[in-house]
Order: structure tokens, then C-alpha cells, then sequence
């Protein structure tokens, strides 16, 4: 069952724009560590942040919370499973709202899909809960901040 959906359109320009003027004060209010390690290693940073901040704007849609009511950038971070598919860990209030979603007897599996086409980047966010025992796509829920 579908419980959340989210999606985003980033002008990497704006990001761009953003990390010249603010640089590190943005990116470590924003971005978990394994993110800013991860775009700072891109010959197109700002295009690999810009995907990452569309991510987090398409997760806070899709957690049905924004950027409020506890919820924070860096509580929703782009991670990539062993295949390297992008997902989303969650962590603090972003993964209390995801749990206080899923209903009983369910896990919660975060699709994520990234795309860029300069000068935009897009993300969206699908979560699903699952029956406990049914098999699913890459789940990265943590509950520590």
C-alpha cells in the first residue's frame, strides 16, 4: 500500500548560486556528511546537490509534513544500496513521522528515483508499507540522529 508520494523540481542555477554564496554554512545546515562527501567528489557538484535537495523536498511531501513538525534537511539523507540504487535514510523526526505512517505489521520501503537535465533536477519519492514478510525494493530507516 502506497502511504506517502513526493516530488520535486530543483534549479540547479539557484543551488549553485547558493553553495558560491553560503558554501559550507548551507551545505552542513542541509546535507549529511556521506551527502557532501559524496557531491563534493562530482565534477558537477552543484547538479549532485541540487538532486539531493530535490530528494528531501520529495521525501518531506511525501512524509505529508514539509519541513516542519519536526522534520529537518538533514534528517532525510540520499543513500545508494549495494546495487546503486538511490533510497533515503531517516533519521530523528523524519523517521518518527515515517513509523507513525506505516501501519501496524507493515515495514516502509522508500522508492527514489534522481534525474538532472541542466539546468533542472528532479527526484520522487514513493513509500510503501509492506506486510511484514513480503519482499521489497531498498529500505534505510534508522531511528538515531
Amino acid at each position: 500500500m502506497i502511504i506517502g508520494i513526493g516530488s520535486d523540481l530543483t534549479d540547479i542555477r539557484r543551488i549553485a548560486d547558493t553553495l558560491e554564496r553560503f558554501g559550507g554554512r548551507f551545505e552542513g545546515r542541509v546535507f549529511t556528511e556521506l551527502e557532501r562527501a559524496r557531491s563534493d567528489r562530482k565534477p558537477d557538484r552543484a547538479a549532485s546537490y541540487a538532486k539531493r535537495f530535490a530528494a528531501k523536498e520529495a521525501c518531506a511531501k511525501a512524509l505529508g509534513t514539509g519541513m516542519r513538525r519536526g522534520v529537518f534537511w538533514k534528517d532525510m539523507g540520499v543513500v545508494n544500496a549495494r546495487s546503486g540504487q538511490p533510497t533515503l535514510a531517516l533519521t530523528g523526526g523524519a523517521a518518527e513521522r515515517l513509523a507513525a505512517l506505516t501501519p501496524p505489521g507493515a515495514r516502509a520501503v522508500i522508492h527514489l528515483s534522481l534525474t538532472d537535465d541542466h539546468p533542472y533536477a528532479q527526484a520522487f519519492v514513493v513509500i510503501e508499507a509492506l506486510s511484514e514478510g513480503i519482499a521489497g525494493g531498498p529500505v534505510a530507516v534508522s531511528a538515531k540522529p
